[in-house]
């Protein structure tokens, strides 16, 4: 696993990047090794998953970077999804996914992401699609959402491999 502290300086596009991939690497680090059934585990007192957590983390991936910063169209397998019928799909179906897919499609995903940041110029380049009310969002907003999203999962992940297996740490 290729996990790094984020440089103590760097610009401020850097120092983001580098947040955001020290937190993709720490989702991958809490599903190192586990299987199938480990991976679909639940808790007690919660249906989530980290299979789960894996498939709606790479959806967060495309939507944000590919969907709306740059207004590409979904791509598989979000674009067969009929999100009406079942509107958390990507918790929903994680069970049917093998391990080595599901993490193929999040490191597939986030490599997508960072294509997706470089082609654009500034931190302050808005995106093409809008929120609700029609406002645009800065690349600097979408990572800094991208961290905070990868980051409150991560403790979800803490908390689903102690109770697989007792593995802690960061």
């Amino acid at each position: 696993m290729d996990r790094h502290d984020p440089a103590l300086v760097a610009d401020e596009r850097t120092m983001l990047a580098q947040f955001l991939d020290y937190h993709r690497a720490t989702l991958l680090w809490k599903v190192e090794g586990l299987d199938h059934e480990q991976l679909n585990t639940t808790t007690a007192a919660s249906s989530l998953t980290l299979a789960a957590l894996l498939k709606h983390l790479a959806l967060n991936e495309e939507s944000w970077f590919q969907q709306m910063l740059h207004g590409a169209e979904p791509s598989a397998p979000w674009n067969t999804v009929d999100w009406d019928a079942d509107r958390d799909w990507d918790f929903h179906s994680a069970v049917d996914d093998q391990p080595a897919d599901l993490i193929a499609l999040y490191q597939q995903a986030c490599a997508r992401s960072r294509e997706a940041v470089a082609a654009v110029a500034s931190l302050d380049d808005l995106s093409v699609g809008t929120s609700k009310t029609g406002e645009r969002f800065s690349l600097r907003w979408i990572m800094l959402h991208m961290i905070e999203e990868t980051a409150r999962h991560n403790g979800h992940a803490d908390l689903l491999r102690e109770a697989i297996d007792g593995a802690t740490g960061e």
